[in-house]
Formats: C-alpha cells, structure tokens, sequence
C-alpha cells in the first residue's frame, strides 16, 4: 500500500488547532487532528452544495456568490461551471496556507479555478465578508468546518447562530439563497433558519455523488422577495 506522505502543516487562526496536508500517490487529505476534513476522492455533496444554490438563481444574469471556505475547491469548481460569463464569486478562506496549498502541491487538481476572471479570494473569515455585506450577494455558500456542530472552531457558531443567520440575511439579495453544507442533520438549526425569516429546503445528497458515500445535508434557505412578509416557522 503507498504511504500517505505529510506535506505542510498549517495553523487555524483564534486557536482552531492545526491543519495537515496529507498525500497519497494522486489522492490529498486534509487532517484536523486525527479527523478527516475532506480528502480529494470524495467531491459529490461540496458540488451539490454549488449546483444546487445555483439552480436557484435561474434567471440572474449577473449573479453574485460568496463562498465560504476553499477547501479543495470542489463547490468553487462547480459554481464556476454553472456561473454566468457576467457572474462574479468571492472566496472567503480562514487559512492562507490553504490557498497556497492551492496554487503549489495541489496546483494541478486545482487547475485554473483560482485564476478565473470571475473569481476574488478574501483570506479572511466568512463571518467578517458577510458582516460588511449589505444585499451584496445573491448566494452564501457554507462549506466552513463540519456544518453547524464544527470540529475546528467554536468560533465558526457565530455563523449558525441568530446573529450570523440575521447577518446572513442581510447580507443576501431579495429571494436570495442560503446554502449550507453539512456532515448530518440538525434539526435545531433547521428550526433556527425559519425563525430567522427564511424558507427553507432540507436535502440528503451523498459525499460521493451518484456513486454514494455517507449521507451528508444541504439546506437551501431562501430570503423573501420584494414586498414578500416574512415567513413563520
């Protein structure tokens, strides 16, 4: 069996533990700890999560994204694939060696994604982007830790609890989309994002598209359109 070989080692900013960035022949990991964070086999439920919020904004010609969280760029790949030529995409990512893990020992399963026209990476927190975004973006893509029970940060809660959610929501256009990625179902959140004002879509997908995997959750969680009342939970 071929050995999985450390490359890099990163630290989270606000005492979130360390990153590893692990290789084995074609296929990368990366390690919070002894957990798996994502590793490059497994694509499917990161590409539904840009697929899906996509399909939501049919009609948009200029469509504006935010994601939150590089990772391996499977959501960014696949946004980028489904995006208007007029459509623009901020990457939020936390981690700067995660971009340059990006553009150096993963530069060729990366490919161009980072270098698009389209594309701006913020090395930054999501949570900071949204804050300063008042009815900028038309879709906030989370793909930030484990979903809202993280592994990496508590920091992350803020962007799950009320306040990030109402943050969230201000940030986003009229009838503008939500989308957040998660390991597994949690039905307290989904309760917190209709309190919030949203409507809400829960969706199963699994991590390795059509050819299975675990069964991770999607929530597609919409804001009101113009002169819409506020839906209730």
């Amino acid at each position: 069996m071929i050995p999985w070989i450390h490359l890099d080692t990163a630290t989270i900013p606000g005492d979130g533990g360390t990153l590893k960035l692990m290789r084995r022949g074609a296929e990368f990991s990366i390690m919070l700890g002894s957990n798996e964070l994502m590793n490059s086999r497994l694509s499917g439920s990161e590409e539904a999560l840009a697929t899906l919020s996509i399909g939501r904004l049919a009609g948009r010609q200029s469509p504006r994204l935010l994601v939150g969280g590089l990772g391996m760029g499977f959501t960014l790949r696949a946004a980028l694939a489904h995006l208007p030529t007029k459509g623009s995409l901020t990457v939020a990512e936390l981690v700067p060696a995660v971009v340059a893990w990006a553009r150096g020992p993963m530069a060729e399963f990366h490919g161009t994604s980072l270098d698009d026209p389209r594309v701006t990476i913020d090395e930054r927190d999501v949570a900071a982007v949204i804050a300063e975004a008042k009815g900028r973006f038309d879709a906030i893509l989370l793909d930030v830790d484990n979903g809202p029970e993280g592994l990496t940060a508590q920091a992350n809660d803020r962007l799950y609890d009320y306040a990030g959610l109402e943050a969230a929501r201000r940030a986003l256009t009229p009838g503008g989309i939500l989308a957040v990625w998660s390991s597994g179902p949690n039905r307290g959140f989904t309760g917190r994002l209709k309190r919030s004002g949203f409507t809400v879509e829960e969706v199963t997908v699994r991590a390795n598209g059509k050819r299975g995997g675990a069964r991770h959750v999607i929530w597609l969680a919409e804001t009101p359109a113009v002169g819409s009342a506020l839906p209730t939970a």
